[in-house]
């Protein structure tokens, strides 16, 4: 999926949050004409204009961006409450409206439906357990909307893992359908891996990988618990 073009720049701290958790890659800008200078090959996959900081800047930026050749959609305009009176409802200049400020659901909501009513994008496929998610395009991984920085095979094994939650996995099942079946590593390979994850994950999130007594790991709950 291309990015999402937000502005201004830097853009709201929950706006970006609610980004970085649900997935959806960004670039932030902060005037019309960085919109083109730092424009993806392949264009845009949509834009967040917030209206709150410079009213007459934001609606020349959504006037240009529909007259492109290829008008850019879908645009979602962020409005302030005591601005309402003001906004032009104009589907030429934005696809939908949300009033600032506004919940980390709610955005979320508001772009899954702008991009399932457009076809114009669509959202990244993802692994998602409570608060984790997993981008499985960009390799990239967040809890409670904090990136994770991890090493390859530490994002290979989260993943295997939150892929079967509540399955418990012996460590040399592990090693072959994560390292694979040419690994020579030990068991401890798994162990070392599986104590760095719990470190990244923080003390409040490290429980999600559960150590099962004389058998292996376990990743949260199965989907099949009462």
């Amino acid at each position: 999926m291309e990015p999402l073009i937000l502005f201004p720049d830097p853009p709201d701290s929950v706006l970006t949050q609610t980004l970085d958790r649900a997935g959806y890659p960004w670039k932030g800008a902060a005037s019309i004409d960085m919109v083109s200078r730092i424009e993806p090959e392949d264009g845009w996959a949509g834009a967040v204009v917030d209206a709150s900081r410079d009213a007459e800047e934001s609606s020349a930026l959504c006037r240009a961006l529909r007259k492109r050749d290829i008008p850019l959609e879908p645009l979602l305009l962020l409005v302030p409450a005591q601005h309402l009176g003001d906004l032009e409802l104009r589907e030429d200049l934005f696809d939908d409206f949300c009033v600032t400020p506004s919940s980390a659901d709610e955005l979320e909501a508001r772009l899954k439906h702008l991009f399932w009513r457009s076809g114009g994008g669509t959202r990244p496929e993802l692994i998602e357990y409570g608060v984790l998610v997993l981008n499985l395009e960009t390799y990239q991984a967040a809890i409670s909307g904090r990136p994770l920085d991890l090493t390859y095979m530490e994002y290979e094994l989260l993943k295997f893992l939150a892929s079967y939650p509540g399955k418990v996995f012996t460590r040399e099942t592990l090693l072959s359908r994560v390292w694979g079946y040419e690994y020579y590593g030990g068991a401890r390979t798994v162990d070392v891996h599986i104590r760095r994850l719990r470190a990244k994950l923080g003390e409040e999130h490290a429980g999600l990988i559960q150590t099962v007594r004389s058998v292996g790991y376990r990743f949260g709950q199965s989907r099949w618990s009462m």
